[in-house]
């Protein structure tokens, strides 16, 4: 069975806001080719899912992976799915993302 890759609504509201900061400093360009560095690696969960930290005080399931010393990408595995949850950037609070929903 094939899993498929997911991005919550909350994960691609991350996407956009960290694309518009690394944009400001760094430009457009840049910004488009760390993004997908990060989709490039969020498909490779797909493959190898049991990657990272279980978090399940945050959230069921939930587990996390640090991506390129600067980012967070927490996300969820079930047999048919891996579900990216957020994508936090330049240390955000995990437990503060999580409180907040």
């Amino acid at each position: 069975m094939t899993r498929q890759l997911v991005f919550a609504p909350e994960a691609r509201a991350d996407l956009r806001r960290l694309f518009a900061y690394i944009a400001e400093d760094a430009g457009a360009a840049r910004a488009a080719a760390f993004l997908q560095r990060v989709e490039t690696y969020c498909q490779g969960l797909v493959d190898f899912p049991q990657r990272g930290t279980m978090r399940d005080d945050l959230l069921p399931s939930l587990r996390t992976v640090g991506f390129a010393r600067r980012a967070t990408i927490a996300f969820t595995v079930r047999p048919d799915v891996v579900r990216i949850v957020r994508v936090l950037y330049g240390g955000r609070d995990l437990r503060v993302a999580f409180d907040d929903e």
